[in-house]
């Protein structure tokens, strides 16, 4: 495997991946080189569809995917197809000579014409960042005016947020930790931006963006995406034409973290004052109004329509599915865990459903470089979000050369073992581990 490990790089991070490193069945490189890009490999589940009768489009959609198996009890659905089939489309259209073809407004051509042609000063797109806007627009612009087999792509996204996230339509974009997460933001809302105010009646798209973080570390690092940031991407990364940038000033975003949707007391009473008011009466209630939560937590937005969500590390974002209770199988730190995950995943969809129904949601766009299922949530664990329509994997990150290759410790590969030790370290400590609290753990035997 040495020439893997010496040279993984095999392409240029701003041109089409060509070529790949050949992995045997275990996932390990063979050190053969394939002139091809790697394929998006996933068999995953779904949530099982309610019973009811398929339209005729719905039973040709699914037929475009082969996907026979999609509702019945093992609930298996390979998604590699669907991602690998909206790659190849996206790609032939990439590759369309004339703006005229594209399907999309003057606005959308002249961002994408800049992406793909631009003379960098600074620090250039990598193609994978092109490739995930890309594939929103497509998924956008140009299938909903394209033919069946392309509109069938829509139906399938529908479909599955129709059993996992009724009322909200859900795209997941997904890209490897370290492919640049934010400028891919950065360029959704520019996009989004330069359309909404050139055309100001069409309803595909909005100025208006929610950026929802699982932590306030994360939501501080996003304040580039404001147009009026000293280190704003649209202008310090050219991500915008100079004569465009404008147009990004009449975006409102709103940065956050999911936590503060959480309602909150509108007035602090002790526990003596609280009975004492309350009396005899029904229990009172102090907490704020899903109203005055959204005029808390977005007041830029209030008085806006079908707004934009953008979740950064989206996988923590999840409404449990029906009629299913993984968490009472698990025991000790798994349940805990389990509970603390759907907790957070509840609070943060429901946030965004209250936007939904108090001010409308137009899309939200999921990015993530694991978009899967966590435990606990109804689904078997580490199942892909079916929403997803893109990828890039960390082994596409290292062989572009965009992040460095990880290294497994071998210095415990003991003769006659099957797998060094340190490759599923907790799986050999886990049992050692002590029970107790951090803070009355005595220190650990190392």
């Amino acid at each position: 495997m040495s020439q893997f490990f010496d040279k993984p790089i095999l392409n240029s991070p701003y041109e089409y991946p060509s070529q790949r490193w050949e992995l045997d069945a275990e996932g390990q490189p063979t050190n053969r080189i394939v002139a091809s890009r790697r394929p998006a490999e996933f068999i995953t589940t779904i949530p099982k569809p309610k019973k009811r009768k398929q339209s005729q489009a719905e039973q040709q959609a699914l037929a475009l995917f082969d996907t026979v198996g999609i509702s019945d009890e093992s609930q298996t659905y390979d998604l590699s197809m669907f991602i690998n089939s909206v790659r190849e489309k996206v790609n032939a259209w990439r590759q369309l000579p004339n703006p005229q073809n594209w399907k999309v407004t003057p606005e959308t051509a002249r961002l994408l014409q800049h992406w793909r042609h631009h003379g960098f000063q600074s620090i250039r797109p990598f193609f994978c960042q092109i490739e995930a806007v890309e594939t929103a627009i497509w998924l956008a612009e140009v299938a909903p005016k394209s033919s069946q087999k392309e509109r069938a792509f829509l139906e399938h996204i529908a479909s599955v947020n129709e059993e996992a996230n009724p009322a909200l339509l859900r795209t997941a974009l997904k890209l490897a930790t370290g492919a640049g997460k934010t400028t891919v933001m950065a360029m959704l809302i520019a996009w989004q931006t330069v359309n909404a105010v050139r055309h100001p009646q069409s309803s595909r798209f909005t100025r208006g963006f929610l950026v929802v973080t699982p932590g306030i570390t994360i939501r501080d690092r996003l304040r580039v995406l404001q147009p009026n940031d000293p280190d704003s991407y649209y202008a310090s990364r050219e991500l915008v034409p100079s004569d465009l940038l404008a147009d990004l000033q009449k975006a409102k975003i709103v940065i956050t973290n999911y936590h503060a949707f959480k309602l909150r007391e509108r007035m602090q009473l002790a526990t003596g004052t609280r009975k004492l008011v309350q009396g005899r009466g029904p229990e009172l209630d102090t907490l704020e109004t899903e109203g005055q939560m959204l005029q808390r937590v977005m007041p830029e937005l209030m008085g806006m329509k079908n707004i934009l969500v953008l979740n950064d590390e989206a996988h923590h974002c999840y409404r449990e599915k029906p009629d299913t209770d993984d968490v009472s199988d698990l025991k000790g730190d798994d349940k805990d865990e389990a509970k603390k995950n759907n907790e957070a995943a509840r609070l943060w969809i429901s946030g965004i459903e209250v936007v939904k129904r108090k001010l409308g949601v137009q899309k939200v766009y999921d990015l993530s470089a694991t978009p899967f299922f966590l435990r606990g949530s109804g689904y078997v664990e580490g199942t892909l979000f079916p929403w997803t329509v893109s990828d890039f994997s960390l082994m596409d990150a290292i062989e572009c050369g965009i992040v460095k290759l990880p290294r497994v410790p071998v210095a415990d590969n003991l003769p006659g073992g099957e797998m060094p030790k340190f490759r599923n370290l907790w799986e050999h400590i886990r049992t050692r581990m002590p029970k107790k609290g951090r803070g009355k753990a005595k220190t650990l035997d190392l």
